[in-house]
């Protein structure tokens, strides 16, 4: 595989982000599917743990300076970006003085989740696919990872659904057995009608708890990938009922081909 543009939205990337399963998952996959000849992409929050001065974080004036609505309220869109060392591999931060200057992912001291972790998950979102639209760089694969970057599937399918940037785009999450504590807040739904979303399926968020979250994230992908060797009953479930189109968890030493051959031989070729 090829010649392809692939973008990899995530929570987590090493080593802008600590050691753990998707920051490595990330790092090995977009090295190795760069290294085979396709054209990819990373897109990450600036959450305020990074260190600009030591990543080499710098602003991209003519990608930053939109606003983007969230619940009603303007937020300004700041675009940063870094290369990963030894890689020719750049990476798009999306940031914002409002979600992203705490030090801090996404609980506070006390481990609390943040209260607006709802709105910092759609500023992400709509900041993601506003930026590619703005880099007019047409995907043929968005493969997400993290919570919070779960809105992307939804948003490109419904509020996005007729932009040509993201026609016949193929979707791919990978997803995680690693809960957040709490839940988002229960006015989500409000929040994301906003943007003329209507959807049946935001009723999975009358309970917007971190399963339901991910459950609402599969069903408008094209493919999902195992993150985790096990995952509760309603997630196999759901998966089941739902008929949905899963890779099986591999270890991540052995993901760069498996993912290569998942992308040619299924993602591209056998979903309409």
């Amino acid at each position: 595989m090829t010649g392809k543009r692939i973008l990899y939205v995530s929570s987590d990337l090493f080593p802008f982000s600590s050691e753990n399963l998707i920051s490595l998952s990330v790092l090995r996959a977009t090295k190795f599917i760069q290294s085979i000849g396709n054209d990819v992409r990373i897109f990450m929050p600036r959450f305020g743990v990074i260190n600009e001065r030591r990543h080499q974080l710098h602003e991209v004036i003519r990608l930053s300076g939109i606003n983007l609505v969230i619940n009603d309220i303007d937020q300004p869109l700041l675009i940063k970006v870094a290369s990963i060392p030894d890689a020719r591999l750049q990476v798009y931060f999306i940031d914002n003085e409002e979600y992203f200057k705490r030090k801090a992912i996404d609980e506070d001291e006390n481990g609390i989740f943040f209260h607006d972790n709802d709105e910092r998950a759609l500023f992400f979102t709509k900041g993601v696919l506003e930026t590619v639209k703005k880099l007019n760089w047409k995907p043929d694969i968005i493969h997400i990872y993290g919570w919070i970057s779960s809105f992307i599937p939804l948003y490109i399918k419904n509020f996005y659904k007729n932009d040509p940037v993201y026609q016949n785009v193929k979707i791919v999450v990978s997803i995680y057995n690693n809960p957040f504590k709490g839940s988002l807040d229960k006015n989500i739904i409000k929040k994301i009608k906003f943007d003329g979303i209507k959807s049946k399926k935001l009723k999975l968020l009358e309970n917007p708890n971190y399963f339901n979250l991910i459950k609402l994230c599969m069903y408008f992908s094209d493919a999902i990938i195992k993150g985790d060797l096990s995952f509760p009953k309603e997630i196999e479930d759901y998966i089941k009922i739902n008929k949905l189109l899963v890779l099986k968890y591999y270890p991540v030493e052995k993901i760069e081909t498996v993912y290569q051959q998942f992308y040619k031989e299924t993602v591209l070729e056998q979903i309409n």
